[in-house]
């Protein structure tokens, strides 16, 4: 029988901080005067309890790319970062478009036994939705969908060509709606993208921005509210990057549309304006913006648009993302283990990027809790239990005032980089139980 006592410690919530002691007797949480003689004494004072955090978004690789990752080296770099339940993407091979590749994935799973890894399906062919329908009503695999988050769809292709047509794009929304299966919506329109790209005469990494222009996620937002306005599905857009796609958004739910969303931290820390320093390390789909969209994320951030913050943790390795030709590079950057500090600085006061000067985001501690715990564990119905008495919940013991450098040296991620070398953070974590 183990026992630890976290002494002193802020227990953070999305309903704000509570400083108190919490005894884990068994992996069971006591709250309040809780002693045991026997327990193991963790000095939490002046620190924060967080719930294990969740990354709704993530690409761990395997099977297929275990060179760029894998589900146990990704998860472990998750589990540094303070995050211990994540949600993997579909674009891997094989995809995740059957029943036996979702099986496989979730045997793969066992492996990486330090965080809980859910599964989304992908669907680019009417079958594909016909094996969701399966998984999703019959009994034989109940215990299967548990570990399915919903389904995933690609409006345009990116990392993997997903890119579903329009008429599965339209069954999608149908299936979902009727089994009210949470999905989750990749939004760049092909057409617009394709027109950009035959305008585009620039050669450098700042032409992939130009080559998937705002209006394309514009225009793929429009078409996502229309569907869900129509159809009745719970629908997630994802990765949002632009003023124009968090303007739609906002208006949706003014309208009593049940659409959510997220945006990435990649595009709440960089901008355009880092593909100097970056190169290919900055490409990701969709792009990086300019300051003035990456002003309007932390402004839908506060005035509770934005549901979630979520990484699109996507590796590459570093010989895939320095080749000569930029624009030829995968896109996608690791992001999982660095999510939790980045907001931490933030919530400290201070705005971490080394050569751009930004008015501070106000973001509270609570605010990450609410964002990166509690509104996609509810989205994705993930089961999370919260910091309460007779839980059994991983516990994140973080310390707000420590300071420290990102290296990509002293992070996990199989890639062995991180567009945030040498940012200087305030806070992190210090254990995970």
């Amino acid at each position: 029988m183990s026992a630890i006592l976290i002494r002193g410690g802020t227990v953070v919530t999305a309903r704000g901080g509570e400083r108190i002691d919490l005894l884990v007797r068994d992996g069971m949480i006591a709250k309040g005067a809780v002693q045991d003689a026997k327990a193991k004494v963790i000095d939490a004072s002046d620190h924060l309890v967080l719930p294990g955090l969740i990354d709704c978004h993530v690409h761990f690789r395997e099977p297929g790319f275990e060179t760029k990752g894998t589900m146990e080296s990704e998860a472990g770099s998750a589990r540094a970062g303070g995050i211990t339940t994540v949600c993997d993407m579909p674009n891997t091979n094989p995809p995740t478009t059957s029943i036996a590749a979702l099986e496989d994935k979730v045997k793969r799973a066992t492996k990486a036994n330090n965080c809980d890894i859910r599964f989304f399906f992908g669907a680019m062919e009417r079958e594909h939705l016909k094996q969701l329908e399966q998984l999703w009503t019959a009994d034989v695999h109940r215990l299967l969908k548990g570990r399915c988050a919903g389904l995933k769809v690609y409006l345009d292709h990116s990392t993997g060509n997903q890119g579903a047509g329009k008429d599965v794009v339209e069954e999608a929304f149908q299936l979902c709606a009727a089994l009210r299966i949470p999905l989750v919506v990749h939004c760049e329109d092909a057409k617009t993208n394709e027109e950009a790209r035959e305008n585009v005469m620039e050669k450098g990494i700042n032409a992939h921005s130009l080559m998937r222009p705002p209006e394309s996620e514009e225009r793929a937002v429009a078409s996502v509210i229309a569907l869900a306005r129509k159809h009745g599905a719970l629908v997630h857009a994802t990765h949002l990057s632009t003023a124009q796609g968090l303007a739609l958004i906002r208006q949706a739910k003014k309208d009593g549309i049940a659409v959510t969303c997220d945006v990435a931290p990649h595009h709440l820390f960089l901008s355009v304006d880092d593909y100097a320093a970056l190169g290919a390390r900055a490409k990701m789909n969709p792009p990086l913006r300019t300051r003035e969209h990456q002003e309007a994320l932390w402004g839908a951030i506060a005035d509770g648009t934005v549901d979630c913050i979520a990484t699109d943790h996507a590796p590459h390795t570093r010989e895939e993302k320095d080749i000569a030709d930029p624009l030829k590079a995968p896109s996608g950057v690791p992001g999982v283990e660095t999510l939790l500090p980045l907001l931490l600085t933030v919530a400290a006061g201070e705005w971490p990027h080394p050569t751009s000067s930004s008015p501070v985001p106000h973001l509270r501690y609570e605010d990450i809790v609410r964002l990166c715990f509690t509104n996609p564990n509810k989205i994705f119905s993930l089961r999370r239990e919260d910091i309460t008495e007779g839980a059994r919940t991983p516990l994140v013991i973080v310390d707000p005032k420590g300071t420290w450098t990102i290296t990509a040296k002293t992070l996990h991620a199989k890639c062995g980089w991180t567009p945030y070398e040498g940012w200087r953070m305030t806070g992190g974590v210090r254990e995970v139980l």
